[in-house]
């Protein structure tokens, strides 16, 4: 079942990786790729938005690896969703986007230290492939809201297509 165009098929979860107030009048939900260069330039822009709007925001992130141009977009996404299994999600999203240029094995090893994550309790749960399966639902959550590259933000269930790049346009449109 698709959505109608510009909807949000899948709408905001309590298992959402989400930031904010829960009673926030606005909802932004971003689909990224951590190796997207697209997705590196609005990660400031959307932690700016998040700092002026405080708890009136509500921010949800959700993967859509684009495996076909980006190799490690795939690992590092069910390296962020390994992490959040240990109550990291977001400071291995944000280490991630500070550092997409270098996301191979070797990298996040290091950012697994890095966080403090427990070693073996990562490996294990990589090879239990929850991650993969997380990355994957909201990968085709994705397909089916019309997200055909990244980054795609909605808001409030609606597709935004304004100039995301444009923090005063992005900011008006979040009301």
């Amino acid at each position: 079942m698709t959505s109608k165009s510009n909807d949000l098929a899948v709408p905001v979860r309590p298992e959402d990786h989400m930031q904010g107030g829960k009673g926030a009048r606005v909802t932004l939900v971003q689909y990224g790729d951590y190796e997207c260069p697209h997705c590196g330039r609005a990660y400031p822009i959307v932690k700016q938005l998040q700092e002026r709007l405080g708890d009136s925001l509500r921010f949800v992130f959700r993967n859509f690896p684009l495996a076909a141009v980006h190799p490690n977009a795939v690992a590092a996404a069910e390296f962020a969703e390994a992490a959040g299994m240990q109550g990291k999600f977001w400071e291995a999203h944000d280490l991630l986007y500070e550092h997409q240029r270098a996301l191979g094995p070797a990298h996040l090893e290091r950012y697994a230290q890095q966080l403090g994550l427990d070693m073996a309790a990562l490996e294990e749960a990589l090879r239990s492939e929850a991650p993969a399966k997380r990355v994957s639902s909201d990968f085709q959550g994705g397909v089916r809201s019309g997200v055909n590259g990244t980054p795609t933000f909605f808001i409030d269930g609606r597709h935004f297509d304004g100039n995301w790049t444009d923090e005063e346009e992005f900011l008006q449109a979040l009301g």
